[in-house]
């Protein structure tokens, strides 16, 4: 089974999946994050792997990117979940691949995003009385605001 025939299998189940800009990349809501997780681990394609949970500030938008593996297909897939600066909140995939736990909690601690249901989302790297994440763009530091790169 190749990226091509699994992004197909997956635009017939899930409709509103859009392909991104390269053909290893998907972008999808939030509304269907735990289904379409589900069916990449469990189904056909077998993505038994969870690589790494990340995410970019784009200013007005957040994007949560998934990376995962399938070793019986020897490919890997890059989901992207984009969210509002006011809805931070993406469902948790802990349930489905344990190393999401401390992912998870990373991405919770520097940018901001609130996974639900997550069984244990605390700071891991930060102050836990802070309140600001160090990776968005308007984080500011006791006054300090980072010089812009040029």
């Amino acid at each position: 089974m190749d990226i091509t025939t699994i992004i197909h299998s997956l635009q017939a189940k899930f409709p509103g999946i859009v392909v991104g800009a390269s053909a290893d990349q998907l972008i999808i809501t939030k509304e269907v994050v735990k289904p379409v997780f589900e069916f990449l681990k469990n189904g056909p394609a077998a993505f038994t792997s969870l690589h790494s949970i990340t995410a970019v500030d784009r200013k007005d938008t957040v994007e949560v990117v998934y990376h995962v593996h399938s070793f019986a297909h020897r490919v890997m897939l890059t989901v992207k979940v984009i969210l509002g600066n006011d809805q931070l909140e993406v469902p948790s995939l802990t349930l489905l691949w344990g190393a999401a736990d401390w992912l998870e909690r990373e991405v919770f601690d520097l940018f901001g995003v609130r996974f639900e249901g997550h069984p244990d989302l605390r700071r891991i790297l930060n102050p836990d009385s802070w309140t600001a994440h160090p990776l968005r763009k308007d984080f500011q530091m006791d006054g300090i605001v980072p010089r812009p790169v040029k």
